[in-house]
């Protein structure tokens, strides 16, 4: 039991990642708080892990207060807090032209100031416990695709955030945050944005080669595994630190040009 009598809030934990995070917390031993906005997947996923492992708080994370009415439930509920995950994000395509600033500061205040409000809100608690901070980025945090724009700089401004936080928090308060980015997951999210575009709903099982090396992409399962680690007091004093989750280097790859029409997309 790696996380033993911890609590733990995820948000955007009703589905995808978020889901696949909470679910191996309680089997690591943890409570979980599941927060997000699909309210239907969030009440069936508590009532799967039980009442006395799991809470459930529907609520768009970057409403005035969110960030306090998150921490105090779990507090509430299982009388202390020793990690965040900040996983809720969107994931919407963008590029120069179809970015507007309306646009731009949504996905910001959705994928990077909320994350920041949620540290803020927990920390009094955190510090208690020498808790941790883990933030599920996207390895387009380091550049992106042409049409993931605003969600890739808002990445990369959280992947900053874990750097200087990782640090400064870790010094003065004896608490980590650290970050994973993960590459290409099949979540259900990830589904139903491709069958937006047309494509079929087995696109995932024939993808090129270069965009999948091990012939399919990777699963929540295996980001929620890598993610126990992080929440777990076995990765002792590390902070401040952002690992890229995917099957083929990401950064210096140069892939041949005559690939699929399929492109990637983001967490």
């Amino acid at each position: 039991m790696r996380l033993e009598n911890k609590v733990v809030i995820i948000t955007g934990s009703c589905t995808g990642i978020g889901k696949a995070i909470a679910e191996r917390c309680v089997d690591e031993g943890a409570k979980v708080l599941i927060h997000g906005l699909e309210h239907d997947q969030g009440v069936a996923l508590a009532a799967r892990l039980g009442e006395e492992n799991a809470a459930l708080h529907i609520e768009d994370i970057t409403l005035p207060g969110a960030p306090e009415r998150l921490v105090e439930k779990a507090k509430n509920t299982f009388g202390h807090l020793d990690a965040i995950v900040n996983n809720a994000a969107m994931v919407t395509s963008s590029n120069i032209h179809s970015t507007d600033l309306a646009f731009f500061r949504r996905i910001l205040e959705v994928n990077t100031l909320a994350p920041f409000a949620l540290i803020k809100a927990a920390l009094p608690y955190l510090r208690e416990r020498h808790g941790c901070v883990l933030n599920i980025g996207s390895v387009n945090a380091w550049s992106g695709e042409p049409n993931l724009f605003a969600y890739s700089v808002s990445k990369g401004a959280l992947m900053t955030l874990t750097r200087n936080l990782g640090d400064t928090l870790h010094r003065e308060d004896g608490v980590r945050v650290n970050q994973i980015n993960p590459g290409w997951v099949l979540t259900e999210k990830e589904i139903d944005r491709k069958r937006a575009h047309g494509l079929a709903d087995d696109w995932y099982k024939a993808l090129p080669n270069v965009f999948a090396p091990a012939g399919r992409i990777l699963w929540p399962a295996e980001i929620a595994a890598a993610a126990i680690y992080w929440l777990a007091d076995e990765s002792g004093p590390i902070s401040g630190q952002v690992v890229d989750l995917e099957q083929h280097p990401f950064i210096g790859r140069n892939p041949p040009k005559d690939t699929s029409t399929i492109a990637q997309s983001g967490k």
